[in-house]
C-alpha cells in the first residue's frame, strides 16, 4: 500500500504540473487580454497600461512568467485578481465551499437514488424505471432549472428565485434553514439530471450479478430479496460505484457553472464564468489548478479504496 501511495502521489504531482503548463499556455494563446479588451477605463493611456503590466509581471517573457507563477503556487499564492485587486486565494476561498457543498450533497443523493432505483429496476423489471432514467438522461439542466423556477418559485412561491440566503439577515438555526431552503431547487435539478445514467448502469451491472451461480443457489435456498441485496448485490456493486465516483469528481467544481448563473449563486462556477468574460487570468488559473488538484486527489482516494476492496489490483498498478 505504501508503494502504491508513493507512486500515485508522484503521478499526481506530474499530472498537476502538466495541467498547469497546458493551462498557462492556453491562457496566453487566447486573443486579447484584460488590459487590451476594455477591462479598464477606455480613456487610460498606454503608459499607464504598460506600468500596470510591469506591476503584474506581464512585461516579461511567457516562460519567465510561468516560472514565477509556478513558484508562487508552491507557496499557495495564486496572485492578485485583475478585477477586484484582492488575492486570488481569498476570492476562491469565499466561494469554493458553496460550490463544493452543493455538489457533494447532490452527488450523494444521485448515487443513493441511482443505486437504489437501479437495483430495484433489475429485480422488478418495470418499464417505469427505464422511462424515468431516459427522461433524466435526456433532460438539459438549464431547461429543467428554468421550469423549476417558473413552477416552484414563481407560480407556487414555495422556494426563492435565487441567491443563497434571504435579504433579511437570520442568525443561528434559522440561517441554516434559510440556506437549505435556497439550495433545494438547484440541488434538485442536479439530482434529477444526474441519476438517470447511473440508474441504467447499475441496472445493467445488477442484471449480470443476478445471472451468477451464487445468486442462483441463494435463491434456491429461499434467501429473501432484502437479504439478497444486502449480502450479494450491494457488496459486488461497490467497486463499480467507487470507480464511477472517481470519474464524477471533475464535475464537483465545474459542473454547476450554468446553474449558478441561473440561480444567482455566488460560487466557483459563477466566479469562473465572470472571470472568463473579464479575462481575469489569475483567477481563472487559480480555479483550474485547485479544481485539477481536488480531482486528482479524489481519484487517488478512489484508487486506494478500490485497492483495499480488491487487493488483486495491486499487481495491475
Amino acid at each position: 500500500m505504501f508503494n502504491f501511495v508513493v507512486k500515485k502521489i508522484i503521478y499526481l504531482v506530474v499530472m498537476l504540473w502538466l495541467i498547469s503548463l497546458i493551462s498557462f499556455g492556453m491562457i496566453h494563446l487566447a486573443p486579447n487580454s484584460f488590459f487590451d479588451a476594455g477591462g479598464l477605463n477606455p480613456n487610460i493611456t498606454p503608459e499607464v497600461i504598460a506600468h500596470l503590466k510591469s506591476i503584474y509581471g506581464l512585461d516579461k517573457p511567457w516562460y519567465i512568467q510561468y516560472i514565477l507563477w509556478l513558484k508562487s503556487i508552491v507557496l499557495f499564492d495564486f496572485g492578485i485578481s485583475f478585477v477586484s485587486g484582492n488575492r486570488v486565494i481569498d476570492e476562491i476561498s469565499m466561494r469554493v465551499w458553496i460550490t463544493l457543498g452543493m455538489n457533494v450533497v447532490a452527488m450523494a443523493l444521485v448515487f443513493w437514488l441511482g443505486l437504489w432505483l437501479g437495483v430495484k429496476s433489475a429485480l422488478n423489471d418495470k418499464p417505469i424505471y427505464k422511462q424515468l432514467a431516459l427522461v433524466s438522461y435526456a433532460m438539459p439542466s438549464f431547461y429543467l432549472a428554468l421550469l423549476f423556477l417558473l413552477f416552484f418559485g414563481y407560480t407556487l412561491g414555495w422556494f426563492p428565485l435565487g441567491g443563497i440566503e434571504s435579504f433579511e439577515p437570520k442568525e443561528g438555526f434559522a440561517k441554516i434553514v434559510d440556506r437549505i431552503h435556497h439550495f433545494v431547487l438547484p440541488i434538485g435539478v442536479m439530482v434529477f439530471v444526474g441519476f438517470g445514467s447511473l440508474l441504467l448502469y447499475v441496472r445493467s451491472l445488477t442484471l449480470d450479478i443476478l445471472k451468477s451461480d451464487y445468486i442462483f443457489f441463494a435463491r434456491s435456498r429461499g434467501v429473501e430479496e432484502k437479504l439478497l441485496k444486502r449480502i450479494y448485490i450491494y457488496p459486488n456493486l461497490l467497486p463499480f460505484v467507487i470507480t464511477i465516483l472517481g470519474l464524477s469528481l471533475p464535475g464537483l467544481l465545474g459542473g454547476s457553472v450554468i446553474l449558478e448563473q441561473i440561480f444567482s449563486i455566488n460560487g466557483m462556477g459563477l466566479l469562473f464564468y465572470q472571470s472568463a468574460l473579464s479575462r481575469d487570468y489569475p483567477v481563472i488559473m487559480g480555479i483550474l489548478i485547485i479544481g485539477a488538484f481536488l480531482t486528482l486527489l479524489g481519484n487517488l482516494i478512489a484508487d486506494a479504496l478500490l485497492l483495499k476492496l480488491d487487493p488483486s489490483r495491486k499487481k495491475a498498478t
